[in-house]
């Protein structure tokens, strides 16, 4: 698939929430902000929907032969007459069966290709915003966005169109011949067309509101059944089975009503528009038995007639239902447009005139009077932290909690920007670099030992997906983990189940250590490395912990002493300013900090 522009969207402040409520968003606007992603298969669209005008068009045509084949060959019995138009009809009901054939699989490959592209893109995109920031839409109701959401605008920005042009054009086509084989009919036939059109604009609008209430039903159920699944052993170690069915039981009772109000409204607007529609075809089966009558209007004028309005009908049914699903499929827009205005960490782009980091990187960290507070929080989390750390430097970073120990881990991250003040890696200043650039160099420890479902040697590899063998058995060997690993039946090729179901707390946190081992880094990020560990397990990554450190500049944020009794320097942060506790004077703080030294 070809590379697609942009998706041309205001985005919010790097790391702001989106509102609470989706944006209003008309059909004709959710189409101009999709429409880049169809556009780079513009070709075939346009080939497909030629052939499926084509296919409209032999379709007339061979219509149009019914009333020869009645009037020159049935009415009098000339079966002589039969042959050529026969052929003629064959051959058009040939091409256009190839035609239609050919038409919607090339509408089908776009729409496929449009369906993979917007998924891609809304998933790089989730990639860069901070995980903070999307903790309101929920792990469920994301998926569900990122699924059936994607699907839905796929037939307003990919299908809609071709659809659109091809039922329009059909409609023109089939309108046109019935004109030309007797206005007066076809004037009766046009009348119901604003009646058709009119009621599918209300519709449209009901429909918009009832899916909008059926889709941010969907997703909250799905959240609350992602959440309550993944719970599932404190639920049942808590005997609260019931009171969770009782939970997903009110929101499924939520999502099924807003089904049936859009199972309503479509049993209300199919038999409304067969209803018209019947009407219309009475009104014409009067009129050409008058015209009959009257010798306006022969037998087979009148069989060709009805045979396009037999077209021409359910064209004109299906632009207005095409209205009705257009409405529908915003307020699928209308809800990713929501994810994609929660807005991802702001990209410097490099200037020219500062000097690439020099290699190797050091290691050296330097707060020049940082400040942050979270997008829309009413104080600061940090302001005026001034720290001046030397390479390989292990750092202990304590305090209550919410005190904003991560975020300094966030901010060097780059997973948010400070509201103020600059942080240097060796000199340099990271705003200026780009965010991959900053994150090569630096390694996380999660407090919690994030595994994926996959084997062990995939785990541990996840940074670093070069490693050799031998680099990847050091790395366990140094983390205390190929111990227990050797004993496993599959080795490293041991599948961790998800989340590491099959390891225990411990043996997820040595192959954690592993990984960060393997991913040689100059600077490393340890977040509560001890947390949920017993005296045993805690006990015994020490002695990795220690290793890891080893010649790294090492911010560790901990409540553990065992911890903070090996750093080189330990520093206290509370209402939003660091003191200095213990160590050589490696590090600057404020002038207030110093005080309350």
């Amino acid at each position: 698939m070809s590379r697609a522009a942009p998706i041309a969207m205001p985005m919010a402040a790097p790391g702001a929430s989106a509102p609470t409520r989706h944006a209003r968003l008309s059909p004709p606007a959710a189409f101009r902000i999709f429409w880049p992603l169809v556009s780079v298969n513009r070709v075939v669209v346009v080939v497909s929907v030629v052939l499926l005008v084509v296919s409209a068009a032999c379709d007339a045509a061979a219509i149009g032969i019914v009333g020869v084949l009645t009037d020159k060959v049935l009415a009098p019995g000339d079966l002589a007459a039969f042959w050529q138009p026969a052929a003629l009809w064959l051959g058009l009901a040939a091409a256009g069966a190839a035609a239609s054939a050919a038409g919607g699989y090339l509408t089908g490959w776009s729409s496929e290709h449009f369906l993979l592209g917007l998924r891609d893109r809304l998933f790089q995109h989730l990639q860069q915003v901070p995980p903070d920031a999307l903790d309101r839409f929920g792990t469920g109701d994301l998926v569900t966005r990122l699924t059936g959401d994607i699907e839905a605008v796929e037939s307003l920005v990919a299908s809609a169109p071709v659809e659109l042009v091809t039922t329009a054009v059909g409609a023109v086509v089939f309108g046109a011949a019935a004109f030309w084989t007797s206005w007066q009919l076809a004037l009766v036939t046009f009348a119901v067309a604003p009646v058709i059109w009119f009621g599918a604009r209300v519709f449209g609008t009901l429909m918009r509101s009832a899916t909008r209430d059926e889709r941010d039903s969907n997703g909250r159920l799905a959240s609350l059944l992602e959440e309550s699944l993944a719970n599932m052993p404190l639920v049942q170690a808590y005997g609260r089975q019931q009171a969770e069915q009782r939970k997903v039981h009110r929101e499924g009772r939520v999502w099924m009503r807003a089904g049936l109000r859009q199972i309503r409204l479509s049993s209300v607007y199919g038999p409304a528009g067969e209803f018209i529609e019947t009407l219309s075809v009475l009104a014409v089966i009067g009129a050409g038995a008058w015209q009959i009558s009257e010798h306006h209007l022969s037998v087979g004028g009148l069989l060709s007639f009805a045979a396009y309005l037999g077209y021409l009908q359910p064209k004109l049914q299906e632009l207005g239902e095409l209205a009705v699903s257009a409405s529908s499929a915003t307020a699928a827009c209308e809800r990713l447009v929501e994810v994609l205005r929660t807005g991802p960490v702001a990209e410097s782009a490099p200037r020219p005139d500062i000097p690439p980091l020099a290699e190797p990187v050091r290691g050296a960290l330097a707060f020049h009077d940082v400040g942050f507070a979270y997008p829309g929080a009413g104080r600061p989390v940090l302001h005026g932290v001034h720290l001046d750390i030397a390479p390989g430097t292990l750092v202990a970073v304590t305090g209550p909690s919410g005190a904003g120990k991560s975020t300094l881990g966030k901010l060097l991250l780059r997973v948010y920007e400070p509201s103020q003040g600059r942080i240097l890696l060796d000199g340099r200043d990271i705003a200026q670099l780009p965010v991959d650039e900053v994150r090569r160099h630096i390694t996380l420890l999660l407090q919690d030992s994030m595994l994926f479902d996959g084997t062990i040697r995939e785990n541990i590899v996840y940074g670093r997906p070069d490693a050799t063998d031998e680099e990847v058995l050091a790395a366990a060997t140094a983390a205390d983990a190929h111990g227990f690993i050797d004993t496993l039946p599959a080795g490293y090729d041991t599948p961790v189940g998800r989340r590491g179901s099959h390891l225990s707390g411990g043996q997820r946190r040595r192959i954690a250590l592993a990984r960060a081992m393997l991913r040689t880094a100059p600077v490393l990020i340890l977040d509560e490395p001890t947390a949920g560990l017993d005296d045993a397990s805690a006990a015994r990554i020490m002695t990795p912990l220690r290793r890891l450190t080893a010649g790294r500049t090492t911010l560790l944020i901990t409540h553990d002493l065992r911890l903070t009794a090996q750093a080189d320097l330990v520093l206290h942060l509370a209402d939003g300013t660091v003191t200095l506790v213990a160590g050589p004077l490696a590090a600057t703080v404020t002038e207030a900090a110093h005080h309350a030294a």
